[in-house]
């Protein structure tokens, strides 16, 4: 489906040109974030294989891109077959390695780390220290652990009923 159509398309000449470098770009793109990918998910699994593959090399703007993930020790066709546990780290390593590509300064994560178990949230606070020193790092989360590796913390808490109280706590 289209959400938006340009009130004057332009000129054929100038669709094939930007149609042209803006497969350029894809594929660019689609080999860093590939790359990147596969390393970091080494980093969040230990070693296994995760790559990512486009459905159609012959027309990338418009290709799904499948995701191929298998943890050490484990023969995988599927992500389906993969526990929450191993499907959460598998995007949590595909989400880095677009971030790698285009870095930012400051990133916000709500949640990711809540079907992280204990070994997995190790891994993951890890990985948060490491690119913590480019990047600054906002994350909602109620995982003890987390908040532990943490250098400061926000948050809201009810002492009494109906009575929420702001409290920070800075561990630098």
């Amino acid at each position: 489906p289209t959400f938006f159509t340009p009130p004057h398309p332009p000129p054929p000449a100038a669709q094939e040109s930007r149609g042209l470098g803006d497969v350029y770009k894809r594929q660019d793109t689609y080999n860093q974030v590939k790359e990147n990918f596969e390393k970091m998910f080494t980093v969040f699994f230990n070693g296994g294989k995760g790559t990512i593959e486009l459905s159609d090399r012959n027309d990338p703007l418009n290709s799904d891109i499948n995701i191929f993930a298998q943890p050490p020790g484990k023969r995988n066709n599927s992500l389906k077959m993969l526990s929450a546990g191993e499907k959460s780290l598998t995007a949590i390593a595909l989400l880095f390695s677009i971030y790698q590509y285009k870095p930012s300064p400051f990133c916000i994560l709500d949640e990711i780390d809540a079907p992280l178990d204990d070994i997995n949230i190790k891994k993951f606070t890890d990985v948060i220290k490491d690119y913590s020193k480019t990047t600054q790092f906002i994350m909602v989360t109620h995982n003890k652990l987390t908040m532990e590796s943490a250098d400061c913390i926000y948050g809201v808490t009810a002492e009494k009923q109906g009575i929420s109280k702001l409290m920070s706590i800075d561990f630098s």
